[in-house]
């Protein structure tokens, strides 16, 4: 062996390992094997995986399974893990250079086989080495490879198998950073609901099939995307809340062989323990761990929930650009905040990067749920061996939506500006005002008056005023039009009638004993006649 290399075996023979890796020789196979992406594994896998040995550890020691001095050191080397990691992650929450720290020593492709075997191996191999080196009584033990003292398989993975620990670690590093997620949905939210209130006063123009419709605030446009969101993080909190039991002490099929008979209620509560002040829900274990192993439809419905929050943003932020369209050749409705140069040809462009960016998060999030739904159908019997893509494919969704989540709203949202005089030019000029005539003058003339105006290009109040009666007189007075086409009652329920010469409102609910009364004075009119 050369002085950067040491030489491990496993149940194929032997293989040179870096001489100054914490991973071991089934690590080392697997980077060999997969060199696919060159992305690693997302790091609250890794951290929700060193907990789910943590743990282990300590359940195993309490029911008399491993002694002491090894459980120990396995929950030491776990905890300089975890604290190397935490260093890291403060300054880096993506961990994208992770040189240096405890997390690199976790180097095998996000795509790789066998359920996340490899990625279990590398580990048990990154803690039992860790163990040994740190914590091992006797200097031969504390080799790194040697595992004479704590084993890999043995003390590292004792009463485990990938096949509850990788679906538990998926469970577990989603509610890890659910939080955050939870959190950027909010900060998006109360971004928009805030815009909802500071424009709640500017009318404008609805559009239904890209044409005019009836009008809107500016105000209940951002009020409704707000309310999408508030939905939205019902779903992905539900859905988070089944990633909550756990199926650990299922070992290999769900049967729970080679466990104690207590192990899987005990290693529940001990993850709770560790993990209920940061994910806030309660850790249970599954009463069917057969199924747990073979079915992902709770880290399915998981996925969709974050779909549908990924379709509604992408929905919003296409209405956005279409509402900011211009300067001058376009929408206009709002301005965004001008965030850097849009072209490298024309000089002043200035484009809406950060909603562009948002479409982008989406459309890669629907895919990525996509893939999980083939994934989770993929299973066989009693184990879903596509386990170790979802895990990344899940993370990745919850990361990217997070993060864009909240720059959006701090360097987007934030920053709206409301054109309302361009508003307030579509409100008047719109089609869709017509559809006040309804209740006073009836579709079909209320059409007609349409008609004219888009020929002749005039605002539709305008051809209210120019509009006859058979005898010529107007087909309804001024202050009949104006009353019908006040601002303030045009976005809000109710209708308009006219009785004779006379306009009754009816935008509030009218009182019945009246409306009797009128039609009892009509009928007795009627009958002197």
């Amino acid at each position: 062996m050369s002085a950067k290399f040491r030489t491990e075996k496993d149940s194929l023979g032997t293989l040179q390992v870096p001489a100054d890796a914490y991973y071991g020789v089934q690590a080392a196979r697997a980077v060999a094997n997969f060199p696919i992406s060159g992305m690693r594994a997302h790091p609250a896998l890794i951290l929700a995986y060193v907990q789910i040995k943590r743990a282990a550890a300590v359940t195993n020691l309490k029911l008399g399974m491993l002694d002491k001095p090894r459980a120990d050191a396995i929950i030491k080397a776990a905890d300089l893990v975890l604290a190397d990691a935490a260093k890291l992650l403060k300054r880096d929450p993506q961990a994208v250079d992770r040189s240096g720290n405890l997390l690199d020593q976790w180097v095998i492709d996000v795509y790789q086989a066998g359920a996340g075997t490899s990625f279990n191996m590398n580990t048990n191999e990154v803690l039992a080495n860790l163990a040994n080196e740190k914590y091992a009584r006797k200097a031969a033990d504390k080799a790194r490879g040697s595992y004479s003292f704590v084993h890999p398989n043995d003390h590292v993975n004792m009463a485990q198998s990938t096949n509850d620990t990788m679906p538990t670690g998926i469970r577990i590093s989603n509610l890890m950073i659910l939080p955050d997620t939870l959190a950027a949905l909010d900060l998006l939210e109360g971004e928009l609901r805030k815009k909802g209130k500071q424009f709640e006063h500017v009318i404008t123009t609805g559009r239904t099939h890209l044409q005019d419709a009836t009008p809107i605030t500016l105000g209940q446009v951002f009020t409704g995307f707000a309310d999408c969101l508030k939905k939205a993080r019902v779903r992905v909190l539900e859905a988070g809340k089944k990633l909550s039991v756990i199926g650990l002490g299922g070992t290999a099929v769900g049967t729970g062989m080679n466990s104690h008979p207590d192990y899987a209620k005990e290693v529940a509560n001990q993850i709770g323990l560790q993990l209920s002040q940061r994910i806030g829900l309660r850790i249970t274990t599954a009463p069917n761990k057969v199924e747990m192993h073979n079915s992902l439809a709770d880290q399915l419905e998981f996925s969709a929930a974050l779909r549908a929050l990924a379709v509604d943003l992408g929905r919003i932020a296409n209405d956005l650009r279409l509402l900011s369209s211009g300067p001058t050749s376009g929408i206009g409705e709002i301005n965004l905040p001008p965030v850097q140069p849009g072209s490298s040809i024309m000089p002043g462009k200035v484009n809406p990067v950060m909603l562009e960016m948002f479409n982008m998060v989406c459309y890669n999030v629907i895919g990525l749920d996509a893939a999980v739904c083939g994934c989770a159908q993929a299973g066989q019997y009693q184990l879903n061996v596509m386990m170790p893509i979802v895990a990344w494919d899940l993370l990745h969704m919850q990361t990217i939506l997070t993060t864009s989540m909240t720059v959006v709203a701090e360097r987007c949202i934030r920053g709206i500006i409301a054109n309302e005089e361009v508003c307030r030019k579509y409100f008047e000029a719109s089609m869709g005002l017509a559809t006040v005539l309804n209740p006073l003058i009836g579709y079909s003339a209320a059409a007609e008056i349409v008609k004219h105006a888009v020929k002749s290009g005039t605002p539709i109040m305008d051809e209210v005023r120019a509009a006859k009666k058979a005898d010529g007189s107007p087909l309804l007075t001024e202050a009949q039009i104006q009353k019908a086409f006040e601002p303030g009652k045009l976005t809000q329920p109710g209708f308009l009638k006219l009785d004779g010469d006379k306009q009754k409102a009816a935008r509030k609910p009218a009182a019945k004993k009246p409306a009797a009364k009128a039609s009892a004075a009509r009928s007795g009119s009627a009958k002197k006649k």
